[in-house]
């Protein structure tokens, strides 16, 4: 007796088979990144493009750690608190106005108090007058003059006038360190800030400075402060910038000049090594320091290599379409 196909049963049955389950995720392999594009050019194409090669040898720079901070703008007189993005400038505002009526105020009645002081010891040289009036009128100039010092530091405090902000010559960035960290960090010996983000800006040198302590309990860090100067207006209060703190003593390992890399989209560090006389391949590299025009490699390369300085980024654009 022949066999049916288990479908023509089923479907003589009046029944269907369950097809196979679609499954929810498909890997596939994609090209790795040891088969790129090998850009082979011609003698004519390298001098057009300017190619320049150099080997890679030892080196050495300042050991650092990244780590993130927000401009602030610094408090008047090394006094108060830094104004930062998370201060509320109306209240700010008005608090400083409420500040400088009473220093005008307590200027007022220090005049007033001089005057009658000099009136009172005026009077005690001609012999009209008596020198208790001369000494409360002293003891008179005396307080309204503790009041406008007291009025004045209490202006400090509130920084410079909200309406200046934007226009100080000198920021401070205010840079959260773990508590567990901040023994290692240099505090002589300043750091340097960037854009966030920005890996090709040049760096911005930034000088420590005494301010008020500063902590987050919560987060377990503690605020470190330095100075910059923003003449040219390029950094602006709340910016998040990266900042480099120096850690003391140096990092060793294969250095090429930082001209040879080229970064992608997404941030990622390249450099183009010469395989042959004419050939060049993209690589990979991961970069812990730069310091004086020179990158300091953790990985990516050999000894000895030859990468491509000038001409670097011409090699880029040709690999992705868009030849010089």
């Amino acid at each position: 007796m022949a066999v049916l196909p288990l479908a023509l049963v089923a479907s003589a049955c009046g029944e269907t088979v369950p097809s196979k389950p679609v499954a929810p995720a498909k890997a596939e392999a994609v090209v790795h990144e040891g088969e790129l594009l090998r850009l082979t050019l011609t003698p004519k194409a390298e001098r057009r493009l300017g190619i320049r090669t150099v080997r890679i040898g030892e080196g050495s720079a300042s050991r650092a750690r990244e780590t993130s901070g927000e401009v602030v703008v610094p408090p008047t007189g090394g006094a108060g608190m830094p104004i930062g993005s998370t201060t509320d400038l109306a209240q700010v505002g008005t608090s400083q106005a409420a500040a400088d009526g009473q220093v005008a105020q307590a200027q007022a009645q220090v005049r007033l108090a001089r005057i009658a002081y000099d009136r009172a010891a005026a009077l005690v040289r001609e012999e009209a007058g008596s020198v208790r009036a001369r000494d409360e009128a002293a003891a008179a100039l005396a307080t309204m003059r503790a009041t406008l010092d007291a009025a004045q530091a209490g202006r400090r405090l509130l920084g410079p006038s909200v309406a200046l902000i934007g226009s100080q010559a000198t920021l401070w960035v205010r840079v959260p360190v773990f508590g567990t960290d901040v023994a290692a960090v240099e505090r002589g010996r300043g750091a340097t800030i960037r854009p966030l983000g920005d890996q090709s800006a040049d760096p911005r040198a930034a000088r420590p400075v005494q301010a008020p302590p500063s902590a987050n309990a919560m987060a377990g860090t503690v605020d470190l402060f330095f100075a910059f100067a923003n003449s040219d207006r390029a950094y602006r209060v709340g910016q998040r910038v990266a900042v480099a703190l120096l850690l003391g003593g140096t990092a060793e390992g294969l250095s090429i000049p930082a001209a040879a890399i080229v970064r992608d989209i997404y941030g990622g560090e390249w450099v183009y090594q010469r395989t042959a006389p004419t050939s060049y391949v993209r690589r990979r590299v991961e970069i812990t320091r730069v310091e004086n025009g020179r990158a300091l490699l953790s990985r990516g390369l050999e000894r000895g290599a030859e990468v491509v300085t000038d001409g670097a980024a011409e090699l880029f654009g040709t690999e992705f379409g868009t030849p010089h």
